[in-house]
């Protein structure tokens, strides 16, 4: 009589009551965490890395099977309270298996868990001699291969049945792969093991969760086949929601619910939340689900809330209060339930027990950078579904796209550290200066992100126009930011000299170029007392002009909030109806401020910090004003994309105010490089290559010198001194400008007058030498004299010989060129007149 065959799932044998820790030993580093050595493959330096770091931890091991080395053990972190299993199997990569989300998806075959485990069982007696030997259990194995494509293995056991070798080699291949053609019944294939006489057989869980990814998948699609004949002109489309749909809308539900999980990464405007309620409502007629959570900005809770009540049927709940009400709202019956992005921190555990069948993340930049406690409790959320909603999934820099993928899925893009190897161009010293085969990003995400623009899909949608509207400083402005720049301008030297800013030079260095934005809007940002900056003055200008035409609607975005309490003074100086909308109004009163601005004509204008610049629908304005100009390419987007969207009716005018030969004229060429880097990850006309050209600090540093050589530094009263004609001819320029749609800045140092910059020339010329010569002597070591004829000509380290001090030899021009440049000089004093000199200049004349 044939006995029948035993199977485990997860089971590992005993749980043995001892746990031990590690010695602390210090152990030193000896490969950089930063930069790959050149000797090095990628993957050996990541295992390496591992490999170090988990030798220093102070986890506590627990062997929870029979046998001392060859076992399962856990692993717990003290410090997180997490525990790992590890399956420790020999010491060859690939042999051994560890729980965590790591070993899941970094393709290495090992991990900080296994490593500290085969740390501290390599220290028993007899444990190198036994690893060397190798082990084979009494029992098989099937068990999930973690590498560049998962995989359904199987290990042989000792003294292995012929009738279960046959089976295994029916099902598996050679090396132990499972066979494509049997991973959807494989569940059926094992519940028909042959006698093994005893030989035990262990399927591991991930096997089983594995074969059920495949199971769902084909379940989905068969459904799907059977619904949509006709693609995205099937019959289900016409009433599953309330409102007429577009194609371009139908085709992103339907993707949506193939895929499962996806990531809409619509043109702001084109309707990503009338998608993801389509694609919601899809789900729930054909895989009944019933329970979804959607993850927002605190701003848009109630927006979703309205919209869902607008094209849906089903109760919709917003969590909120305090926490034991946000507890029984979750066990309240609800199909939908709004709740904000930091909430998800403290309600984890509560989303967890609810379980839902499918989580909307809008807005998901929110976890675009994967080191917030954000990002990373978002990413703890699980469901079988998931929609993640986004116009903008790259805003600065490549990584954050990998970050937001990752919560659809870890395996697309792979291990982050391949993914910046791959597609990151570094330089010498291992900072970034562009990114590469961005093809390949846009084919590997093919499978989980549909992207339209608005090109593409919405011809009937209106022009855009926008235009930069350049403005100058006034000399208060001029004033401070010239004083702030020369931080910036000491702090840029000292990083370039040693490579390195401490933490204290940083802010120094963030909240200088922050002031210098706050002064090219106004003085009034800084100190809150002075009120100088034309922008304001322009602004009342072109609403008077704007505002004339019959029901015609403004926004107008600014980043700070001073600057908003300005823009207040004009409009109720000029008795013009207006909302609000900063981050000091609750959430409950916002969906007011919004439906005012639509509905009550008296209303013009919807004034925002960029807390309105995501997700609301602002469509009843027509002209989007932008006090200044954001650090980044997605929130100048974002906040035009609240106008320029489906329902616009009218054509879209973008005002965007520049103080001219300000830090803000630098933006505009920074942002160029950031919509490039967007266009080629994610647009099929993208480049494949985008090229920062240096480093992206250094960069940035090097165009706040440029800024500065534009400023004339090097003698800022003459800049200031024109400001009067400077401002007369400027206002004649942006008059033409509110005409033609069109404004050019005035270059600084502009003289019209033929006298004061053409006499300051020979001077320049002469002063550049110097410092150039001066650099080059600076250059030269102090050491040792040079014979006559080949002494280098220009300024040099020289050593006194009695003394051995340092000093600096700085050869003068002939007396003919001293007399030219006193000369230049005179000149360009005696034409600046009175009290445009400087007082020590007026004192010396």
């Amino acid at each position: 009589m044939r006995k029948s065959p035993t199977i485990r799932s997860g089971s590992r044998g005993k749980t043995q009551k001892k746990s031990v820790g590690p010695e602390k030993k210090p152990i030193q580093s000896k490969v950089s965490r930063t930069h790959k050595p050149e000797h090095l493959e990628l993957e050996e330096w990541q295992r390496l890395l591992r490999k170090e770091y988990g030798q220093k931890q102070t986890f506590k091991l627990k062997n929870l099977g029979d046998h001392p080395l060859f076992s399962d053990f856990s692993v717990i972190n003290p410090e997180t309270d997490k525990t790992y299993r590890v399956a420790i199997r020999g010491l060859e990569t690939g042999m051994n298996h560890c729980s965590c989300p790591d070993f899941s998806i970094n393709n290495l075959g090992t991990c900080k868990h296994i490593e500290f485990t085969l740390a501290h069982l390599m220290k028993k007696r007899g444990s190198e001699k036994a690893f060397q030997k190798g082990y084979t259990p009494a029992y098989s194995e099937i068990f999930l291969h973690y590498g560049l494509k998962r995989e359904v293995r199987f290990r042989a056991g000792k003294n292995l049945p012929p009738e279960l070798l046959t089976w295994a080699k029916k099902l598996f291949t050679p090396e132990g792969r499972l066979k494509e053609e049997f991973i959807l019944d494989f569940p059926k294939y094992l519940n028909r093991l042959p006698s093994n006489n005893g030989h035990e057989v262990r399927c591991h869980d991930d096997v089983m969760a594995y074969i059920a990814e495949h199971q769902d998948r084909e379940h989905r699609l068969q459904i799907i086949r059977e619904q949509f004949h006709q693609g995205i002109n099937s019959p289900i489309f016409k009433d599953i929601i309330k409102t007429r749909l577009y194609p371009y809308q139908r085709e992103g539900a339907l993707f949506a619910i193939k895929a499962g999980r996806c990531l809409i990464g619509d043109d702001m405007g084109l309707g990503k939340t009338i998608q993801a309620i389509t694609a919601t409502e899809l789900m729930a007629k054909l895989f009944q689900i019933s329970k979804v959570l959607i993850v927002s900005p605190t701003t848009l809770k109630y927006q979703w809330k309205g919209e869902i009540e607008k094209f849906s049927s089903r109760p919709v709940e917003i969590i909120e209060g305090f926490n034991l009400h946000r507890e029984q709202q979750y066990r309240t019956a609800s199909f939908y339930k709004i709740t904000n992005y930091e909430l998800v921190y403290r309600d984890l555990e509560k989303i967890k027990a609810w379980t839902p069948d499918l989580i909307i993340l809008d807005e998901a930049q929110r976890i675009k950078n994967w080191k917030t406690r954000t990002a990373q409790t978002v990413k703890q959320l699980e469901s079988p579904f998931a929609l993640v909603l986004t116009g903008t999934p790259i805003e600065n820099k490549i990584e954050e796209l990998h970050s937001i993928v990752e919560f659809i899925s870890r395996r697309p893009l792979g291990p982050l550290y391949r993914f910046l190897h791959n597609h990151r161009i570094v330089d010498e010293g291992g900072k970034v200066i562009g990114y590469k085969d961005l093809q390949a990003v846009r084919e590997t995400l093919g499978s989980i992100m549909i992207r339209r623009k608005k090109g593409e899909v919405l011809e009937q949608l209106p022009e855009r126009i926008d235009k930069n509207l350049f403005v100058p400083l006034t000399k208060e402005q001029g004033t401070i930011h010239d004083d702030n720049y020369e931080i910036v301008v000491r702090l840029v030297a000292k990083w370039r000299r040693y490579k390195f800013l401490c933490e204290a030079d940083q802010r120094r260095l963030m909240i200088a170029l922050t002031r210098m934005r706050m002064a090219a809007d106004n003085t009034y940002l800084v100190d809150k007392k002075t009120v100088h900056g034309p922008k304001i003055e322009e602004l009342e200008i072109i609403l008077e002009e704007v505002l004339g035409e019959d029901g015609e609607k403004v926004v107008i975005f600014s980043q700070w909030l001073r600057m908003t309490e300005l823009v207040e003074r004009i409009l109720k100086r000029n008795q013009i109806g207006y909302v609000h909308l900063n981050g000091t109004v609750p959430a409950k009163q916002r969906k007011n401020l919004l439906v005012n601005f639509k509905e009550d004509p008296a209303c013009r204008i919807f004034l925002s910090t960029d807390a309105g610049g995501v997700g609301l629908n602002l469509q009843s304005g027509s002209t989007v004003i932008n006090m200044d100009i954001p650090w980044n390419p997605a929130v100048l987007e974002q906040r035009i994309g609240r106008v320029h969207r489906l329902g616009q009716r009218k054509p879209v005018r973008v005002i965007n105010f520049v103080s001219s030969a300000s830090i803000e004229e630098r933006i505009l060429d920074l942002l160029k490089f950031k919509r490039s880097l967007f266009a080629g990850a994610l647009d099929q006309d993208g480049e494949n290559v985008v090229m920062i050209g240096e480093s992206q600090l250094k960069r940035f540093m090097q165009s706040v010198e440029t800024l500065a050589e534009n400023l004339e530094k090097a003698g800022p009263s003459i800049a200031r001194q024109q400001e009067t004609e400077k401002e007369s001819d400027q206002q004649a320029i942006l008059s033409e400008g509110h005409d033609s749609g069109e404004s050019r800045p005035v270059p600084v140092g502009e003289d019209r007058t033929g006298t004061g910059l053409d006499l300051l020339k020979p001077l320049l010329m002469s002063g550049a030498e110097f410092l150039m010569n001066l650099s080059k002597g600076l250059g030269r070591p102090a050491s040792g004299e040079t014979p006559e004829a080949s002494k280098p000509r220009g300024p040099r380290i020289s050593q006194d010989p009695e003394t051995g001090e340092s000093f600096l030899k700085i050869p003068l021009p002939e007396a003919e060129t001293i007399q030219k440049i006193f000369s230049a000089l005179q000149g360009v004093m005696m034409g600046f007149q009175g009290d445009s000199l400087p007082k020590s200049a007026k004192e010396s004349h």
